[in-house]
């Protein structure tokens, strides 16, 4: 009887552990990959007439030039 509550226990807790993990919201997302997205994201909006706009009117509000070719 002792055999069973024993094992059931540990894999109990072991599934718990388990769902735990795989809730969490940050394991899908790397932070390295995430930010290659967005700079890809931004590089495709900025060949629209519309980004290239945007972009100037956040350069001439903000003051500075930025890293970006102009």
């Amino acid at each position: 009887m002792i055999d069973y509550i024993s094992l059931a226990l540990g894999h109990g807790l072991l599934a718990i552990a388990l769902l735990r993990l795989v809730m969490r919201g940050d394991l899908d997302v790397d932070p390295r990959i995430q930010e290659i997205a967005d700079k890809a994201d931004a590089e495709r909006q900025a060949g629209t007439i519309a980004g290239r706009n945007a972009r100037r009117r956040r350069r001439s509000t903000s003051g500075d030039a930025g890293d970006e070719p102009s």
